[in-house]
């Protein structure tokens, strides 16, 4: 079968023949990938700034972000059938007893670092025809979600982060009197960095939440990306007109920053004007860039006198999976157009070579392999 694969050593990027694999285990799926996210952690790889071929191989396929259908499970299999739709995780555990997390089915936190990532470290990814997995690792999708189900996975990183931050604002009296019925971000202010994938379907999913939710992004104001922002009631600030100063006049105090851009200077700017009890969450990884300037002081005196809380968030658990799968419903119902506006680009897998060197103009690319 056709794959889309890195050669590190090589630096080449390529469609290659891969083995397909085969059911031999009694709690294995095999599925027929449908379709896959192209993102940016798949550009650096292609790019050669990362990513790690399964040990033997000297090359990686590429792909995490999944969207699949069953064709053959083990007959221990009790929660899949041939013909369901379903995602795949993409991080799998260490094998080291002193590590906490993996263990507890928690390799989002893994101590080690010796964890592997379908498609990014240490074993091949999704962009090829068919996949063999563990059932643990598959996660069943609606029917009704076929034509969206493959933003999952990026969804997976807002939900994922949205559950710390509820964890985190225990420490404090938060929850607005009168205004739960309308969420637990009601009567707070949430601010998105970045209107890529990662960024808007995090804004989708602070809307849903009851936050005021503003975007910050590069985009213009009578862009694409503006429209659509609007269109599930969030608010759009265009990065190219308005400084962070101008965003910080807008929205007012800020209660919550999703950061989706990698973005160093943007970030750290935004980070200057968090609003009391705030919290900030970093979910991008910045490119090898040259050094910014940092108002540390000023940073680090308002993170103390504020009780203000910054957190980095990686991978997610399955029940960030099912509760992406259960709010993609809730953003179809909700806003149908804006959420399938999300997908801009389907390819063929020949295509994927060519995109991963360039950057598309519209927000998702999705490949499909057959």
């Amino acid at each position: 079968m056709k794959a889309l694969a890195v050669f590190p050593s090589r630096r080449e990027v390529r469609i290659i023949d891969h083995a397909t694999p085969q059911v031999t285990g009694s709690r294995q799926v095999k599925v027929r990938v449908l379709e896959v996210g192209l993102c940016g952690t798949d550009r650096e790889i292609a790019a050669f700034d990362y990513g790690t071929p399964p040990a033997g191989s000297d090359y990686l396929v590429l792909g995490h972000e999944s969207l699949c259908q069953v064709v053959e499970t083990g007959p221990e299999v009790r929660r899949l059938r041939p013909g369901d739709l379903a995602v795949l995780m993409v991080r799998r555990g260490c094998s080291h007893p002193e590590c906490l997390a993996c263990p507890a089915g928690r390799p989002d936190f893994c101590y080690t670092g010796e964890f592997t990532e379908r498609g990014i470290k240490g074993e091949h990814g999704f962009m090829t025809t068919f996949v063999v997995e563990d059932e643990s690792h598959v996660v069943p999708v609606p029917p009704a979600l076929r034509e969206v189900g493959v933003l999952t996975e990026p969804l997976t990183i807002a939900q994922k982060a949205l559950a710390q931050v509820w964890e985190v604002q225990q420490r404090l009296p938060w929850a607005c009197h009168g205004a739960l019925e309308a969420g637990p971000g009601a009567c707070h202010r949430a601010v998105v960095l970045g209107a890529g994938p990662v960024g808007l379907l995090g804004a989708m999913a602070l809307v849903a939440a009851g936050f005021d939710t503003t975007v910050y992004s590069r985009g213009g104001e009578h862009s694409d990306k503006a429209s659509l922002t609007e269109s599930f009631g969030a608010r759009f600030v265009p990065a190219e007109s308005r400084s962070v100063d101008d965003l910080a006049a807008v929205t007012g105090n800020v209660d919550l920053v999703y950061e989706a851009t990698g973005a160093s200077r943007v970030a750290f700017d935004m980070l200057r004007l968090l609003g009391p009890n705030a919290v900030f969450v970093f979910t991008g990884v910045p490119g090898r860039k040259a050094p910014i300037e940092v108002a540390a002081d000023l940073i680090m005196r308002r993170l103390v006198l504020h009780n203000q809380v910054i957190l980095g968030t990686v991978n997610a658990p399955r029940q960030s999976y099912e509760d992406a799968i259960r709010d993609l419903g809730v953003f179809l119902d909700r806003w149908p157009g804006a959420l399938r506006g999300l997908i801009t680009l389907r390819v063929a897998l020949d295509e994927g070579p060519r995109l991963l060197r360039e950057r598309p103009a519209g927000i998702k690319t999705v490949v499909v392999p057959q």
